[in-house]
């Protein structure tokens, strides 16, 4: 399983890619960040603001993401299934580019 870390609030965002490439990008800081996670409930929409989030793990069928609370292992999380390895990258992608908008 590999661990990716988001830093929201200073001055670098930095993903992790499934490779283990880093990147980083310029952040403004943004305090929200609004981003749709997949539907966990039926006919119910859930947005996580990216700018609290602590972290992100990635395994061969599920992409875990905690956000919120003060310290690792608070907070709340989202479980995403994924159908192939594929998914993780793909959907790190769009987080990244979602939190790109945010600055």
């Amino acid at each position: 399983m590999k661990t990716l870390c988001i830093r929201s609030l200073a001055t670098t965002l930095i993903l992790g890619s499934i490779a283990g490439h880093v990147v980083a990008a310029e952040n403004g800081g943004g305090a929200f960040c609004p981003f749709e996670v997949p539907e966990q409930e039926a006919g119910k929409h859930r947005f996580i603001n990216l700018a609290i989030v602590q972290y992100v793990d990635v395994s061969k069928d599920e992409l875990k993401i905690v956000y919120g609370g003060g310290a690792l292992g608070s907070g709340y999380e989202i479980k995403v299934p994924l159908s192939k390895p594929d998914d993780a990258k793909d959907f790190l992608d769009h987080m990244r580019k979602t939190a790109a908008q945010c600055r």
